[in-house]
């Protein structure tokens, strides 16, 4: 990791603190008496499992904008619900139709997938549930951002947009320009959304709102890129998931288009492109957004 990004800071540290907050929550929240063993679906695609890369970047901009940690903790568990959620769905026989999930059988394949359908749609509802407590100390109109930055970054215009756009182009040579916004929906949407409800939970100058933004398409896109580079490098064991799944479903990717160093090259831009942005902030302290950047672009799972 670039020491200049990160000098002076622990990013294992902090997001260690800061997972067992996430995944006390998650646990708690995510109740295992849901009727017919919806529950334990429930359980079994957010428990035990995944990066939390999105949870992560919702604390960090919030502890940079200073706003209120109790907002972002509900924050942060609900985007990471939505991002279950989507996982579920999207590894069913009538979209991927992949067997495996974070090293682990997919959710309809360990419970069918009836369940596995209805534990998605649960998950997705429990995230505004979170939300949206009876909580004085979290303000209506905060409540109410998030939920509409959570609910625009899922929807046709973001994920669930992309996902679409991602099933029609199999078989399809993309321009770059298509590619690009079909990531930028399918993956970008949420990772940025991640970062904006974090700043919802404070108070941001223009300048600040308008950098941590244009920070998070950066690292949204970056993270696809490189996702289709390790589809092409990495092994199944390595990623937790089934590799050379695009190639096999002929779905276009950045290694198609561009090749593999150019796709590499394209990621190290893109990451600039979050520091810089950064930089530009005015925010005080920065050093786990960027780290988290720096992270997403060096991985190898």
């Amino acid at each position: 990791m670039d020491a200049a990004v990160t000098e002076g800071f622990d990013l294992g540290r902090w997001s260690g603190e800061r997972l067992v907050q996430v995944e006390r929550a998650l646990s708690d929240w995510v109740v295992a008496d849901a009727p017919a063993g919806l529950g334990d679906a429930m359980r079994y695609a957010v428990l035990d499992g995944g990066k939390r890369l999105r949870p992560l970047l919702v604390l960090a901009a919030n502890e940079a904008v200073r706003g209120n940690a109790l907002a972002a903790l509900r924050a942060a568990c609900a985007v990471e619900l939505i991002h279950a959620y989507s996982l579920v769905h999207d590894d069913m026989p009538c979209m991927d139709n992949d067997v495996l999930r974070r090293g682990k059988p997919t959710v309809h394949v360990q419970f069918g997938q009836a369940r596995a359908l209805l534990a998605g749609d649960a998950l997705q509802a429990l995230a505004f549930e979170l939300l949206t407590p009876d909580d004085e100390r979290i303000p209506a109109a905060v409540q109410a951002r998030l939920c509409r930055l959570l609910a625009r970054a899922a929807g046709h215009e973001g994920m669930a947009g992309g996902q679409a756009i991602d099933l029609a182009s199999v078989g399809m040579a993309l321009t770059e320009d298509q590619l690009r916004r079909m990531h930028r929906l399918k993956t970008g949407e949420l990772l940025q959304g991640s970062v904006m409800m974090g700043a919802a939970c404070g108070q941001v100058s223009p300048t600040a709102h308008q950098a941590l933004a244009r920070y998070g398409a950066a690292l949204g896109l970056a993270f696809q890129v490189v996702d289709d580079i390790l589809d092409v490098t990495a092994d199944s064991a390595t990623l937790g998931k089934t590799a050379g799944k695009d190639a096999q479903q002929d779905k276009p990717t950045y290694v198609s288009l561009l090749g593999l160093e150019r796709s590499r090259a394209h990621a190290r831009e893109l990451l600039q492109d979050a520091l810089q942005a950064l930089d530009a902030s005015g925010l005080q302290d920065t050093r786990a957004l960027r780290a988290l950047a720096t992270m997403v672009v060096e991985r190898n799972n």
